[in-house]
């Protein structure tokens, strides 16, 4: 989906990763509206519920029977469906949500694995890291290498691809710094930083960077 949404503002001439995840959100969020609607509606049942189930637990307090304990249930169950509501409602709609949450995270965290063109843009000048002479060894020197993608095969060019992507301003021009050579370098860099510039800010560079 994130795939297509970039492709679109492609199309359109403003292939920019931070609008497309912005919009990605968006459609992830009105996906999930439905479920979130029935949460909250099941939150405001759930407050006028309390008192009456509260009641019946303080009346069967301490009552540990079997023929105590089924009464109670009972009872509590009649609540339930004076309100049209399911004891696990709740549980059932967050356990929905969180897988997909869970997976627009990866997602966001992982660009070029899901974005094709931003794959593209990388992948020619992985390649040309791995075949230069200690390129592939520098790439695993970087900040963002030793922070996010520690003890990683740096001769795989999804690695590097995954580097270069998190990679701050400083450590793009580093690079060049150290392999002035790289015929690849002048287009991937000015690419990228067309598809990550937002609002006039590199999105790979941390607050903590800046």
């Amino acid at each position: 989906l994130l795939n297509v949404i970039f492709n679109f503002l492609s199309l359109i001439g403003i292939p920019n990763i931070g609008l497309a995840i912005i919009l990605f959100t968006i459609v992830i969020y009105v996906a999930l509206l439905p479920l979130t609607i029935q949460q909250q509606k099941f939150s405001k049942l759930s407050a006028k519920m309390n008192p009456e189930l509260q009641a019946i637990q303080a009346k069967y307090k301490g009552k540990k029977d079997q023929d105590s304990m089924a009464k109670q249930n009972e009872e509590m169950q009649t609540v339930y469906k004076k309100y049209g509501v399911s004891p696990s409602g709740s549980c059932v709609q967050l356990l929905i949500q969180m897988p997909i949450l869970f997976a627009l995270y990866r997602v966001i965290y992982s660009i070029p694995a899901y974005v094709t063109k931003v794959y593209n843009c990388l992948d020619p000048l992985a390649q040309e890291l791995l075949g230069t002479k200690g390129g592939s060894d520098f790439i695993g020197t970087l900040k963002t290498a030793t922070q996010y993608f520690k003890n990683k095969d740096y001769t795989d060019a999804k690695v590097i691809i995954d580097v270069l992507n998190r990679a701050s301003t400083t450590e793009w021009d580093s690079i060049l710094t150290k392999f002035p050579g790289l015929t690849t370098f002048v287009k991937a860099q000015t690419d990228f930083s067309r598809y990550n510039n937002f609002l006039g800010l590199n999105i790979s560079d941390s607050p903590q960077y800046i």
